[in-house]
């Protein structure tokens, strides 16, 4: 059965003919729904022991990373008095793992086209857990700094390999679902490493933290060796070295498909990112609230966002990636424009904010795992590469929007606001000016094979 008789089996097409733009975005529509229906790889029907196994896996590639982020921040205050650094100082320890991630991903995603994704993945575990040694000893904040950037550039390989496996193993929804799954795991982890960075400083030093964290690499690394095989096969790989890598991340730089869903995705990601860097100060200081009433409202917002990736999950089946995709963007510029109507008003009323903002948040959760399975359907050899951008864009965007949050001071909601909408807005508006030339063009391949 051919991709026209499977369409014509799902939805037939005189249910299209009510007018002519509608049939036409129907029927581009319609194919990428069909495409995720009818592409089943392996993978999909592979034990669910089996595929439990490369969850638990991939999920702890995914979350080493940002565990180097959130972990240690419990101990930073005491690591500045501990190396005679100022706040200023000690935030660099921050900066540098978070360029550490971007560059990692850069240089390890085009790598892994080419030699596989099980070597470099292992060198890049065992580097995550010597520069997290190094940390540990760490005599000044100098070394700390370059043992970071380090730590961090290891730290990235991790999710570039676990995003490119699930490219290389699934395809179409199947994908979306498995990231959104990912996506939970990372989700969490932010809720916990604090946590668990605490209670380790009750034992121990700052010191004490950076061992743990080489203990986790290892264990990972274990993990890694013995539970994920090799999923990018010989005959897939590419050649010619770094000349070819180069000209691959300059390919999918300039890809119109690509960047239709990257883009988005890292600029709702900035979007997330600028809440995180002002809603400490925008529920305490603006609205009042105490510390441990701002951990309840983070947390409610984490979940709703993990609620959002999971209910993604249930339904890309039926509504397709790209629909749910369009409809988390909808609701990001949607909300966004009451919060920023509530942020300039002014009122001091805590649930007028609160339910634009969850709303927002959520939305994400249908952004973020479905860009990430669209972007990379039609690059299934070039996974590692395309992952890669894709990672170091939404970390890019975290460093840009971070300074721009408290322009204007802690005494105000409208900077934190204003950074979100409008990158609520600018992805939205990226997304459908992105999109016309694409149906077109997958509008005209279908008429092909209509005529074929």
């Amino acid at each position: 059965m051919n991709v026209a008789q499977v369409r014509e089996y799902f939805i037939p097409r005189r249910s299209f003919n009510l007018h002519v733009g509608i049939k036409t975005r129907a029927w581009a529509t319609l194919r990428r729904t069909t495409r995720a229906r009818v592409s089943i790889t392996p993978a999909e029907i592979s034990p669910a022991s089996e595929r439990l196994r490369l969850y638990l896996v991939l999920a702890a590639l995914t979350v080493l990373g940002p565990f180097a982020i959130d972990m240690y921040l419990p101990g930073l205050p005491a690591l500045a008095l501990d190396l005679h650094a100022s706040e200023s100082a000690s935030q660099l320890t921050l900066t540098a793992c978070l360029i550490g991630l971007a560059v990692g991903q850069l240089i390890v995603g085009p790598l892994s086209d080419s030699l596989g994704r099980r070597p470099p993945l292992i060198v890049g575990l065992v580097g995550y857990s010597v520069a997290s040694l190094l940390c540990a000893l760490a005599t000044s904040i100098e070394l700390l700094v370059a043992f970071r950037f380090l730590q961090g550039l290891a730290g990235g390989v991790g999710m570039v390999i676990a995003t490119a496996v699930v490219r290389d193993r699934y395809t179409g929804a199947a994908a979306a679902k498995f990231f959104s799954l990912l996506m939970l795991a990372v989700m969490i982890s932010p809720l916990f490493a604090p946590s668990i960075g605490g209670a380790l400083l009750h034992v121990t030093s700052w010191h004490g933290i950076f061992v743990a964290l080489a203990v986790a690499g290892i264990a990972v690394t274990v993990a890694a060796w013995a539970g994920l095989p090799e999923t990018l096969g010989l005959d897939r790989r590419q050649s010619g070295g770094l000349p070819s890598a180069l000209a691959t991340m300059k390919r999918l730089a300039t890809d119109r498909v690509f960047l239709s869903f990257a883009l988005p995705a890292c600029l709702m990601n900035g979007a997330t990112l600028a809440y995180v860097s002002g809603s400490a100060f925008v529920f305490q200081q603006v609205y009042g609230v105490s510390p441990q009433t701002y951990g309840l409202l983070f947390a409610a917002n984490g979940v709703a966002l993990v609620v959002s990736s999971q209910l993604n999950r249930a339904l890309v089946d039926r509504f397709s990636p790209y629909g749910l995709m369009r409809f988390g963007l909808f609701v990001a510029a949607a909300s966004g424009l009451v919060l920023l109507t509530v942020a300039v008003i002014g009122t001091h009323l805590l649930i007028a904010l609160m339910v634009p903002l969850v709303a927002m948040i959520a939305s994400f959760g249908f952004v973020a795992p479905n860009a990430s399975a669209l972007a990379l359907s039609e690059h299934g050899d070039e996974a590692g590469a395309g992952s890669a951008l894709l990672g170091s864009l939404r970390f890019a965007s975290g460093a840009v929007v971070a300074p721009l949050v408290g322009l204007a001071g802690p005494r105000t909601a409208v900077p934190m606001v204003v950074v979100m909408v409008a990158l609520a807005l600018a992805a939205a508006a990226g997304f459908i000016a992105l999109g016309p030339r694409r149906t077109a063009d997958r509008t005209s391949e279908t008429s092909r094979e209509q005529a074929a």
